[in-house]
């Protein structure tokens, strides 16, 4: 049964509606969905777990050789270690920034409970949640190295600049800065190379630090102690004085899409010296990588919100878009033949008269006639 023209205009109508409205729908949501999956997820909780690099150098100094009676400082070598790191998100956090807290450990596993922990940390700092980069208010962020009488940790303002825990959303081949927990400053981290893991496509970035006399960073005991020549193992009769140095080669493979870091390691040499040219007695010397899992678990998150990038950013607006197309198309066409003829009815014979009123027809009486 054909339309009347008035329900073919209306069906036109809708259908150029409802493909504009699709149309229009293509466009919003690459720009507000992607933009708030590009914010770091406030119930973020990532655990990361490091430990040596196969074949790698290994050292750590025995605490205990310093205060011995007799002998010199003792190194332990081919010391097994690793380090954890617990990340959450506190408050205050909001809709554009968000403080993050990361708990730190290294320990060494070849020795039981504090006897084995060799560094721990709290660090916490509030960042944008869309750049990663630390807010501008002063202090953005504390750190936490050491314990009142209570056991409670203490901590200090600290001025965080730089990345730290993820990078921005699209990564570049390019140089960040990049905050360095230990020696507390910025210092550029550089892109080395496109490569992959694990099928994965990733950015490969590297950071020096350099030598860092630790005294001026934190004034700890640890870090300047006066012991005899001999405890030091140098030339000498009386006390010599020493500094503990830090230094760490820092290497990053970022997925670049989301910039989730895939993977990490740090090459970390923490020694006591005179002069920071000229280590004396290692105090810490290991590289460690994240292990297999936390490479697998960082993979698997960074796949989640490509997927999620891919579907918002770039499936759903196409399918929209195309089926809005479509639906403009048909109900314009709709529109134009509607309009065109009329929508049904008996057409007059070819020949036949033609009425141009609906006017009654008069009957004649031919038995009058």
């Amino acid at each position: 049964m054909a339309l009347s023209a008035g329900t073919r205009r209306t069906v036109a109508c809708l259908l150029v509606g409802l493909g504009a409205f699709m149309i229009v729908l293509a466009l919003m949501i690459p720009a507000y969905t992607v933009g708030k999956l590009a914010k770091t997820p406030l119930d973020l909780e990532i655990t990361t777990i490091a430990k040596n690099a196969p074949g790698s150098e290994s050292r750590v100094l025995d605490a205990k050789s310093l205060t011995a009676p007799e002998g010199s400082a003792k190194v332990d070598s081919n010391v097994p270690l690793v380090s954890q790191r617990f990340l959450t998100v506190e408050e205050p956090s909001n809709a554009t920034e968000m403080t993050v807290q990361a708990g730190q450990t290294l320990r060494r596993t070849d020795k039981q409970g504090d006897t084995g922990l060799l560094t721990a940390s709290i660090d916490r700092v509030t960042i944008d949640r869309k750049t990663g980069e630390p807010v501008a208010t002063q202090p953005n962020g504390s750190i936490a190295v050491g314990v009142d009488k209570e056991m409670k940790s203490v901590a200090e303002p600290v001025q965080h600049v730089g990345l730290q825990y993820r990078f921005p959303l699209g990564t570049e081949k390019k140089s960040y800065p990049y905050f360095d927990l230990n020696a507390r400053k910025t210092f550029d981290i550089n892109f080395v190379e496109e490569t992959e893991i694990n099928n994965m496509k990733v950015y490969h970035f590297q950071q020096s630090i350099p030598a860092t006399n630790m005294w001026d960073v934190i004034k700890a005991p640890t870090n300047k102690l006066e012991l005899p020549a001999a405890k030091w193992g140098v030339e000498g009769d009386g006390p010599v004085t020493m500094t503990r140095f830090y230094t760490n080669t820092r290497d990053l493979w970022v997925e670049p899409e989301t910039g989730t870091v895939i993977k990490g390691g740090e090459q970390i040499h923490m020694y006591y010296a005179r002069t920071a040219d000229k280590p004396e007695v290692t105090a810490l010397k290991g590289n460690i990588v994240f292990d297999e899992n936390t490479i697998e678990s960082q993979i698997a998150v960074a796949k989640e919100n490509i997927d999620k990038l891919s579907l918002f950013g770039r499936i759903m607006p196409i399918v929209l878009g195309v089926l809005g197309a479509i639906l403009l198309i048909v109900g314009a066409l709709i529109g134009i033949r509607g309009g065109s003829a009329p929508a049904g009815g008996a057409r007059p014979a070819p020949g036949g008269p033609v009425r141009g009123d609906d006017s009654p027809t008069q009957v004649i009486d031919t038995r009058k006639l």
